[in-house]
């Protein structure tokens, strides 16, 4: 999977209150937003950025546009996002939470059959530190620097980014792949572009305990990865009878993940199994990290 992060923007919802106030920031971030689309609200300027009532006219005043950032209502996401593909855009960050299961079914189908890549939905989207802001990461939380960070949730990813910044840690890059149940692009499909960026020197994965898609990557990092990597996973607290349901819960075909329990009643996940250095609370991955490099 490849992502242009240098290429032209278009926001698609920008006279949300969220679209409005995330334009800005972006924008004063140094990236490079060129349009916005809200249907009614075609001619009209928002922080200097023309607004157009359809994406089709947007690229007509301003030519390709690489990568589009929604977030309009949930119901209307699906639209706005096959409006976006039919215009050639190949980019999609789903700011917008809560897209019907369905819809979302529907979305990466179509994203499949035109390579599309899809970042969400209820993703804070992605930061390069100092250079490019695509989505609503809280920019203060980051400094330059090389480590890479992927999350689920929005809080956890930012929580930690703050940890590694008053640890003297900068980031190269930090992505939030979203926490609905269903998502498009992966932990691992990230951890690859991570593993090939020539700026990351070590990865912080943040996941959450029973996740069924934890073996699956901690197998990927194990067998995959060049770069050292270090996780957190949150929730080994967390009662057993308390579990977010997935898609892939689903499936009858795929193995269940069952996550052992020593003497002590802590939770083992599987990247302990596989011997991935991992952080039982935020705190830890500073020092963890340390190891890491020095290997």
């Amino acid at each position: 999977m490849n992502f242009t992060l240098d290429g032209k923007v278009l926001i698609q919802g920008i006279t949300e209150p969220l679209g409005a106030i995330y334009a800005a920031k972006m924008k004063d971030y140094g990236t490079n937003v060129v349009a916005g689309v809200s249907p009614g609200y075609g001619g009209q300027t928002i922080y200097d950025i023309p607004v157009f009532d359809l994406v089709e006219p947007a690229l007509s005043a301003v030519g390709t546009i690489d990568t589009t950032i929604i977030f309009v209502s949930p119901y209307l996401a699906l639209d706005a996002a096959k409006e976006a593909i039919a215009a050639g855009i190949r980019q999609i960050i789903l700011i917008s939470g809560g897209i019907p299961p369905l819809d979302m079914v529907h979305l990466l189908r179509i994203a499949e059959q035109t390579q599309t890549t899809i970042l969400g939905p209820n993703s804070l989207g992605i930061i390069v530190p100092g250079k490019w802001l695509l989505g609503t990461h809280p920019e203060e939380f980051y400094t330059p620097g090389a480590v890479g960070l992927i999350g689920c949730s929005g809080s956890l990813t930012s929580e930690i980014a703050l940890e590694l910044t008053q640890a003297g840690f900068g980031q190269s890059m930090a992505v939030c792949i979203g926490s609905d149940s269903i998502v498009g692009s992966s932990l691992p499909q990230w951890l690859q572009i991570l593993d090939k960026d020539k700026n990351t020197k070590a990865v912080v994965v943040v996941g959450e305990i029973g996740d069924r898609n934890e073996q699956t990557l901690a197998e990927y990092i194990v067998e995959k990865m060049a770069k050292p990597v270090v996780a957190y996973i949150a929730g080994r607290h967390t009662p057993d009878f308390k579990h977010q349901d997935y898609l892939s819960d689903f499936i009858p075909s795929k193995p269940e993940l069952k996550t052992d329990v020593d003497k002590k009643g802590r939770k083992i996940t599987a990247f302990e199994h596989k011997k991935i250095p991992v952080a039982q609370r935020p705190s830890q991955i500073p020092d963890l990290l340390k190891k890491a490099l020095k290997k």
